[in-house]
């Protein structure tokens, strides 16, 4: 009777980290649309990029770039060189 409630207390405390961790990142990144490049790097410094494996084209860059697919969809106006990068710096 102790395992079978030791086992129920442990998989309830995992599922609820699991659950918690999950809805706190979804809600830590609003999708805004930013008026211009300057808007958008005072919040993200080296931009928004699509995905973690697109390469820069323009060369070297000082800061390293968001990632996010969604913020990126919503700006990919600002994106001039089209690398998948918004402003990057």
């Amino acid at each position: 009777m102790k395992k079978v409630c030791g086992i129920l207390l442990a998989s309830g405390l995992i599922l609820g980290v699991s659950y918690s961790s999950t809805n706190v990142a979804e809600a830590s990144t609003k999708i805004i649309t930013y008026k211009n490049c300057t808007e958008l790097n005072k919040v993200y410094r080296g931009g928004v990029a699509r995905s973690a494996s697109v390469k820069n084209k323009g060369g070297k860059t000082y800061y390293k770039p968001f990632v996010s697919q969604a913020l990126y969809d919503a700006n990919k106006s600002k994106d001039r060189d089209h690398d998948f990068i918004a402003c990057e710096k």
